[in-house]
């Protein structure tokens, strides 16, 4: 048995807890960009996996002038309950959505009065700008004059402005579109309203009301145009002490993976490769910008991906040519092996984060809002931030243990892990999304109720120990539970869930048993 240590629970450097706060790490606060990508692979950036076939110089770059997370994880293995994760430093799956994700019509997820990274960061100063995709819900305004949930599609009013939005939720503005690339309505919304009414169909895998004008292959150079923009008009209020957040959620690589002209063929691969260096150059983009504000010296900027490559990049495909599009990692997109949520995660902050330096720490996106409260010196409400660890010691390069005490994986199907040190547990004979063995199969039908697998001689999850170690079973199992009954996971008063969480989700009979 490999034995692993931690220090006691109060050692650990969560957010939540409001246990105190630091200094400011410098008088002058940094501005902050944070680029999330849409079903990015760890694989699919070389400064990650250096034997990737697809070219990510800017990534790279980006890498080489900061620190490389080699064990982050998103917060889910698909996007909706990473992106609450990312912005409230809360699990998702405390709140309604027990499984899947939400569509362009859904009601909003984050809860009034919730705080956020961008509502923290107002309150100290900052302006706070989101661009992308937002994939959160709101409220649209029924032609009938009501709102919500039941209104969808050629129902909705979208000449009047939608409520519970990205303004309502921290931000100052907003550019993007609702939900993923592939999810209607087919139109941009500015501020809290669409940018253009919807006057026709399109259908980019599902159809639905669509702006006239609007194309899925414009999407990703309309953001990185607007980042860019918002950069070069906050340039000099950060310069004379305002500084600024920027949330810059990208509609890639995910579907529809429609790569600009000039990308086409770049890859050598496949289009999906295509997509994934166009991705790259927005990266480049938003740094070449920052450097000709004369900002990038005192702005931290993180690169991520809200899980990991989906199945419908061609993933078997990308693999037989020579491409790993989740590294040395099992799985993909919505499971709950590493594939799911092991993403690539770098972070530049000049004069703070050494260049070229790596960490084998394992953080969560999560980690966010614990994180900016530490730099900009605030404690975090005891009734926020629950599954938020502040990374800070970690980038200063001063943290002398582990800063989580462990941290909870969560598939598309609503299946739970739990990692601590080497040891993963999850609670489910399968792969809980849609890599083999799927949920409720046959080929899952005989297979142990739990697996345990020690990452650090076993990257590829290809061996469940739990035979031989029922005591960390039992261990892991107990911690779970108890961060679902205390509502947190992090020091502080115990919290409600917005729902009945049970760790162990309920096993269908095998189809076609």
């Amino acid at each position: 048995m490999i034995g692993f240590l931690l220090p006691p629970m109060a050692s650990f450097a969560g957010g939540g807890g409001a246990i105190g706060a630091s200094e400011p790490v410098a008088s002058k606060r940094p501005n902050i960009v944070y680029i999330l990508a849409d079903d990015l692979g760890y694989g699919d950036v070389r400064c990650c996996e250096p034997g990737n076939r697809i070219a990510t110089p800017n990534v790279d770059r980006l890498a080489g002038e900061g620190m490389r997370f080699t064990d982050a994880h998103s917060g889910s293995s698909v996007c909706t309950p990473t992106r609450y994760g990312v912005l409230t430093g809360r699990y998702a799956w405390r709140t309604r959505l027990a499984s899947g994700v939400l569509d362009g019509y859904s009601p909003p997820l984050i809860a009034p009065g919730r705080l956020t990274v961008p509502g923290l960061l107002r309150q100290a100063g900052y302006h706070t700008a989101a661009v992308g995709k937002w994939h959160l819900g709101l409220d649209w305004a029924g032609k009938d004059g009501a709102e919500g949930p039941a209104r969808a599609g050629w129902e909705i009013d979208y000449a009047r402005p939608f409520a519970s939005g990205p303004t309502s939720r921290g931000f100052d503005a907003y550019f993007g579109v609702v939900a993923s690339l592939d999810m209607p309505p087919y139109v941009f919304l500015e501020g809290d309203r669409a940018a253009a009414a919807p006057t026709v169909e399109k259908e980019w895998i599902r159809k639905g009301p669509a702006a006239a004008d609007f194309e899925a292959i414009d999407v990703l150079p309309a953001l990185a145009d607007r980042a860019v923009k918002i950069i070069g008009e906050r340039a000099a209020a950060a310069r004379a002490g305002r500084p600024f957040f920027l949330y810059l959620a990208l509609t890639s690589p995910h579907t529809p993976i429609v790569p600009a002209a000039a990308w086409k063929g770049r890859s050598g691969l496949t289009p999906y490769g295509d997509f994934v260096m166009q991705t790259d150059d927005v990266v480049g983009r938003v740094l070449d910008a920052l450097a000709r504000a004369r900002i990038d010296g005192e702005t931290l900027v993180v690169f991520t991906s809200d899980n990991g490559c989906s199945p419908a990049a061609g993933f078997d495909d990308l693999v037989r040519r020579g491409h790993r599009p989740s590294g040395p990692y099992r799985g993909y997109k919505a499971d709950i092996y590493e594939g799911g949520h092991r993403i690539p995660f770098v972070v530049r902050w000049p004069g703070v984060v050494s260049p070229g330096t790596s960490s084998d720490q394992t953080v969560c996106l999560t980690d966010l809002l614990a994180t900016v409260a530490d730099i900009i010196g605030r404690p975090v409400p005891r009734d926020a931030g629950e599954d938020s660890v502040s990374l800070l010691p970690i980038l200063r390069g001063e943290a002398r243990g582990p800063v989580r005490e462990a941290t909870v994986h969560h598939s598309i199907n609503g299946s739970f892990a739990i990692r601590q040190g080497p040891w993963k547990l999850a609670l489910c004979p399968d792969s809980g999304g849609w890599s083999d063995p799927r949920p409720d199969r046959k080929d899952a039908r005989d297979l142990p109720a739990v697996q345990l697998f020690n990452l650090a001689d076993d990257p590829a999850e290809a061996r469940n120990r739990q035979a031989e170690h029922p005591e960390i079973v039992a261990r892991l199992t107990a911690l779970l539970q108890k961060y679902v009954g205390d509502g947190r996971s992090t020091p502080g008063p115990v919290r409600p869930n917005d729902r009945r969480v049970s760790i162990r989700r309920q096993v269908k009979a095998p189809a076609g048993s």
